[in-house]
């Protein structure tokens, strides 16, 4: 894992996350400074308690689709690769390859969990396991409306007004 982390304004400059409190702001920043190299968090509760953030926090960050939760209690940031890229050769895989192989990647790099995506969205799986919604499989109606260079359908549901 590496020490330094990056933030796309594109994502932390958008109503949906400066509508949120400053305290929920705060942890998203805070677990994915320490997230893995894949985005993935094992010590989410940990974090809470270290920064005086509370549970509702982490609820709002759940609900306005910034991290996904797993059962475990492993979370990962849903734009962690519009956020980051780490170079081949500093990159160390995700020790949660159970919880990776139940997401979905856009193709900007967004996350998407397992339940949140039709069948007939997915394209192929990549070697690493994990699959890829490709532009040839869209509907017309998405296309129709252009969403292919648009953010991920999380992120587009919750910025409308």
């Amino acid at each position: 894992m590496v020490d330094k982390r990056m933030f796309s304004l594109k994502i932390v400059d958008s109503d949906l996350f400066l509508d949120m409190p400053l305290s929920s702001q705060c942890l998203y920043f805070h677990l994915s400074m320490r997230a893995d190299d894949d985005g993935f968090v094992n010590n989410p509760k940990k974090i809470i308690k270290i920064i005086g953030a509370n549970e509702d926090d982490l609820k709002i960050l759940i609900a306005k689709g910034f991290v996904i939760v797993f059962d475990q209690g492993i979370i990962v940031i849903t734009y962690w690769k519009i956020n980051n890229f780490i170079r081949k050769d500093r990159y160390k895989p995700t020790m949660y390859i159970d919880q990776k192989q139940q997401l979905y990647q856009t193709e900007n790099g967004a996350y998407i969990s397992e339940e949140k995506v039709g069948c007939h969205l997915v394209d192929q799986r990549l070697s690493s396991g994990q699959p890829s919604i490709g532009k040839g499989r869209l509907d017309k109606v998405s296309i129709d409306k252009g969403r292919e260079n648009s953010p991920p359908p999380s992120f587009m549901e919750n910025t409308k007004m």
